[in-house]
Formats: C-alpha cells, structure tokens, sequence
C-alpha cells in the first residue's frame, strides 16, 4: 500500500504558533495521571483517568445548565432546548463510561483501593452543584466542602439560588399560569415538594400542547434530563456492587445500600405524576 502524500498546505513549521497541544493546556491535562500504589497497580490509572474524565463531562453540564437558567429568567426558552438536549448527550456519556471500569475486577481494585483513604465521589463538588441546579437541595451536603474554601462559594452559589426548575415555574407564572404564591415565594435553599397545583398546571399544559408548545417541549427537556440521571445512578450502584458488593465506601457510606437509595429521586416529581394524570383527548381538543 502507497504511503499518503501530506498535502503542501499543512503547516509543519509551528514554532512560536499556537498549537493543539497548546491550545488544550494538555501538558496539564496528561501529566494529572499520578497513581499512588506502590508499586503502581496497573489498573489505578484507570480508575484515575476514568473518575478525570467524569469532573471534565460535569464541569460542561454546569456550564450548560448555568446558561439555560440564564436564557428562562430572561423568557427565553427555545435556547434551552438544545442546551438540555446536549446535557442529555453528555449523560450518556458519563453512564457509557461506567461500562470501562467494569473490565476491573474486583481483585485488581482490592489491590490499590487502600490509597484512595477517604477519597470518594460523594465528595465531589460538581456533582453536587449539578445536583442542586437541579433542585435536589440539601444542606446537609454542604458540610463536605467547608474546609475548601475555593469550591465552598461555589457550592453555596448553586446551594442559594433557585434550581432550573424553580425559575421554570416562575416563567410559567410569568406568562399567565395557575403557579401558586407560595411555590414562587418558597425558600429555594429547601427541596421542592410535589404540588397538585403544579400537577395540574402541567396537565393543562400537556393536554393543550399546542398552544403551550415552549412550555411542553421544555417539560419534556427536563423529563430526559431527570431520566438520564436516574439511568446514571442505577448504572453507578451496579457497576460498584459489582467490583466491591456490599463493603462500606471509602467516604464512610454503606455503599450499595446507601447509593439504593437515590436511585429513583425525582427532580421534577410533577412532571412524571402528569402522565397519570392524562385523560384521553376529545376529538376537536387543541
């Protein structure tokens, strides 16, 4: 087979340019990889990279979720559609990824699972800052990153304000719907509790979607968001039963018990009860 001719066009000469190693800072990127086993366990660098590549994947969800918070308190909901559907995409990927470690055994992970201390995920900022964009508020969970006084504002930034689903509700109120004062009002540092109020809002809105069609395609945005998470969850619980069953987590948890637990939370409890709540439509319905 013939060797391909490189186009004259290419540039070879890069000195004192901006390169695509330069550009993505990957000098600092690749030299992060920095097993602790001694001697170094050939599968650590997995579960290092693995874990690296998960914070990159939620650092871009919180850049995302972030902007479409932005675009609904400025009345803007088509930009949010395609924002939501790329959080889905990145989802994905974050619960594909589970299926790499898996080629770890259980023995292999025994062998440098001692070096990690008190490492956990549960620790991780990001996760629980997309945690409570969602609405998924604890303050319990603050307790984690008071001694980081980088992330602690950061956190506590995501912990204050409103969820995308609070200023969700307050655009529905803004453009006429039945949202009541006490869900507008409430104290957004506490988890949202499901209203048959905004039941029927939203069944009102899924039983006239035509003439509700931001309403109703961002609700359907939301439920494949609060979906994929759930299919995040149930993926992570099997994947670390699989490699340590039910010992306790490095973090102090129970571990499979305790991850068991939030597998079926619900960020926006009211838009999956609305399904039931659907009747059949008469004929002539918009």
């Amino acid at each position: 087979m013939s060797q391909r001719e490189i186009e004259s066009s290419i540039h070879t000469d890069l000195e004192n340019r901006m390169t695509y190693w330069g550009y993505l800072q990957l000098d600092r990127v690749l030299s992060a990889q920095n097993p602790l086993s001694n001697p170094t366990h050939h599968d650590e660098t997995l579960f290092i990279i693995q874990h690296q590549t998960s914070e990159l994947w939620m650092k871009l969800i919180i850049h995302e979720l972030a902007a479409a918070i932005e675009h609904i308190r400025n009345d803007r909901l088509e930009p949010c559609f395609k924002i939501l559907a790329r959080v889905k995409q990145i989802q994905l990927q974050l619960t594909n990824q589970w299926t790499v470690l898996t080629t770890m055994t259980p023995s292999e992970y025994l062998e440098f699972r001692h070096v990690l201390g008190h490492a956990s995920g549960f620790q991780s900022y990001q996760y629980r800052m997309i945690d409570f964009m969602l609405g998924n508020k604890d303050h319990r969970m603050m307790k984690l990153f008071e001694h980081d006084t980088h992330v602690y504002p950061k956190v506590n930034h995501a912990f204050t304000q409103p969820s995308i689903y609070d200023e969700f509700l307050r655009y529905l109120r803004r453009r006429g719907h039945d949202v009541p004062d006490d869900i507008i009002n409430r104290d957004v540092t506490l988890r949202h509790n499901t209203s048959p109020e905004i039941v029927r809002v939203f069944t009102n809105i899924y039983e006239h979607y035509r003439a509700h069609w931001d309403a109703y395609e961002m609700a359907e945005k939301l439920v494949d968001v609060d979906e994929q998470a759930a299919l995040w969850r149930f993926r992570h619980v099997k994947v670390v039963e699989r490699i340590i069953g039910f010992k306790q987590g490095t973090g102090g948890s129970s571990g499979v018990k305790f991850l068991r637990g939030v597998v079926d939370h619900q960020y926006f409890p009211e838009l999956w009860q609305v399904r039931t709540e659907l009747k059949q439509p008469h004929p002539q319905q918009d």
